[in-house]
């Protein structure tokens, strides 16, 4: 059911973004081959023989509200250069310069290596001081932005996923030397009077109190990345109690629950790192805000469960019929 939700989104978002771009282009939003009038000064004067000439760019406020059909405004002048060749004269705005709408737009696909604005400058004849610029043709922003977004994210999710994997690897090493060892065993013991009451399913002595013992620790004292392989495996122990394969038990949804409030009482190690010592004023908040959310789960996810529809769909009450059986 999931996958269809994501799909719809997915297909949804082009829609809406091809509504746009359509909108766009049927409007001539962005005045694709047209030339905005401009009027060009030379601080230090105009150089015919040299290629690249400092400029002052000045835009005309009502030209630029009638010619773009906006409200915004551009400022008073921008610095730039012109850049001459043998094909033409180029005019470039100096990189940084804050640019209203749709000239900011433009600017993302009409833009050189040095990211600047840049356009052919068109009836320009020196030392006249007004002249055009035509941008390059600008089509499909809101698909090209989705496509872009896209691929990053792509690339961002790949990189998460190979960064975890030396951290998966190092804590399920461990993991399995303290299970050889009997430190998860004596772990059980040790925590069995606290967990008990919150996962009744668990047998007293079964290593996956152990492995949730680990998992919630390591989320108590902000350590994220261990937190993670530790819950995966609980939640395999966790399985293993489960009569249904396609079904979580109560104890499943109770380790969820606790895991989604992430109490902690120690800011997480990312934050640390990026506050330093300011992050003392946040250890308050995080505290109580946690505290509460971790309430609210457990509470929660025991009335649920008492509920009869989900009651009814308890494994442990219901359990599957064997294979061959009919139910």
């Amino acid at each position: 059911m999931l996958n269809y939700i994501w799909a719809g989104l997915i297909v949804s978002s082009f829609v809406f973004a091809l509504g746009y771009d359509v909108r766009d282009f049927a409007g001539d939003r962005y005045r694709n081959g047209r030339p905005l009038p401009v009027t060009l000064s030379f601080p230090d004067g105009y150089d015919p023989a040299a290629r690249r000439v400092p400029v002052e760019i000045r835009i005309d406020s009502g030209q630029y509200g009638s010619f773009y059909r906006t409200e915004q405004a551009p400022a008073a002048a921008y610095p730039g250069y012109l850049l001459q060749s043998e094909q033409g004269t180029q005019l470039r705005f100096a990189a940084g310069a804050k640019l209203p709408e749709p000239l900011a737009t433009i600017g993302k696909v009409s833009r050189s290596r040095d990211e600047e604005l840049q356009g052919r400058l068109v009836g320009f004849t020196p030392p006249a001081a007004t002249a055009g610029v035509v941008f390059e043709p600008v089509r499909f922003v809101k698909l090209n932005a989705i496509a872009t977004a896209a691929l990053d994210f792509a690339k961002t999710g790949a990189e998460i996923a190979i960064g975890l994997i030396g951290v998966l690897a190092l804590f399920l090493g461990i993991l399995k030397i303290a299970e050889d060892s009997g430190i998860v065993f004596a772990l059980v013991k040790l925590v069995r009077p606290i967990l008990r009451p919150l996962f009744p399913e668990v047998p007293a002595d079964h290593p996956a109190l152990g492995m949730i013992a680990l998992n919630l620790t390591a989320t108590v004292f902000g350590l994220g990345n261990a937190a993670t392989p530790f819950g995966i495996k609980a939640m395999e122990e966790l399985q293993k109690l489960n009569p249904s394969e396609d079904t979580a038990t109560n104890s499943m949804v109770m380790l969820l629950a606790i895991n989604t409030a992430s109490l902690q009482l120690v800011p997480p190690v990312l934050l640390l790192a990026l506050m330093g010592t300011q992050i003392n004023t946040l250890i308050f908040p995080i505290l109580t805000t946690t505290v509460l959310g971790l309430i609210v789960a457990i509470v929660a996810t025991r009335l649920l469960g008492r509920l009869r529809g989900y009651r009814a769909s308890d494994p442990h009450r219901n359990p599957p019929a064997p294979a061959g059986v009919e139910a």
